[in-house]
């Protein structure tokens, strides 16, 4: 049976609600909303075992991913066939890092995924063009499609059942490299499969016992809130929005891998 938190005041509480929503509209947007939620519930659940906190995180981020992968669904043109082939390889690949991820020590992993992130921080600033209209001129083969199921899905899907931070934003960035989408298709397509990964890790907490729903509930509802109102900000002030956001987050991203890395 999982922990009953008793002692969490209700200024924790309000607070812990702020960051889902905040959280919830990020990963809507772009991806990365797991930077703002899991350090807030580390910080206000300090005497909670880990397993418990990851599990209360994915319950509350499934719920604002899926408000922002309907709204995307309805407000953007999505290759639903296409998304729901890459997420059923995700939630394979999510299974198999989970499967993996207690015999590898996250610190080695850290210093690698930075300098991809920092790859890709220049990549983006250095063409300023991506994940563009312009992006989507060329016709999709079913050789980019099969690529994207395995590096987006397979592949991305693996990192997030191993590790975890920043998966919807490689999705985004992954997926309109690869399959030439618009940022705001491809952070949409990304919430499809993000459905899929947390189904798979949410299922495996539960079945551990290891979700605090009572804390889960409230904060799933701001979750969900902030979801639905980033995938409206995305679809209303399209790619050069998300392109914007998604820098910011590929930063911070990096920030915090380096502060776990040599701060912590």
């Amino acid at each position: 049976m999982p922990p009953v938190v008793h002692d969490i005041s209700l200024t924790t509480l309000l607070l812990l609600c702020l960051a889902a929503a905040a959280a919830g509209w990020i990963d809507a947007v772009v991806g990365g909303g797991g930077l703002l939620q899991l350090p807030a519930l580390l910080v206000a659940l300090p005497h909670i075992p880990a397993a418990h906190v990851l599990g209360t995180n994915k319950a509350v981020a499934i719920c604002g991913t899926s408000a922002a992968a309907v709204s995307y669904v309805r407000g953007a043109r999505l290759d639903l066939r296409t998304a729901v082939r890459i997420g059923l390889a995700a939630l394979g690949g999510s299974l198999a890092g989970a499967f993996f991820a207690a015999g590898i020590d996250s610190a080695v992993l850290r210093p690698l995924i930075m300098g991809v992130l920092l790859a890709v921080l220049a990549f983006l600033l250095l063409r300023p063009s991506f994940g563009t209209a312009g992006d989507t001129a060329a016709p999709v083969s079913r050789r980019r499609v099969l690529v994207a199921i395995l590096v987006a899905g397979l592949g991305i899907g693996f990192y997030d059942g191993l590790i975890g931070p920043g998966t919807g934003t490689f999705l985004v960035i992954a997926l309109a490299g690869i399959l030439h989408m618009d940022l705001v298709a491809a952070s949409g397509t990304a919430k499809i499969v993000n459905v899929c990964t947390n189904v798979g890790a949410l299922v495996t907490f539960s079945l551990h016992g290891s979700v605090l729903w009572q804390l889960a509930a409230p904060m799933a509802l701001c979750n969900l809130t902030g979801g639905a109102f980033g995938a409206r900000a995305a679809l209303k002030r399209g790619s050069g929005f998300v392109r914007g956001v998604l820098v910011v987050v590929v930063v911070s991203l990096v920030c915090k891998l380096g502060y776990d890395q040599w701060g912590g």
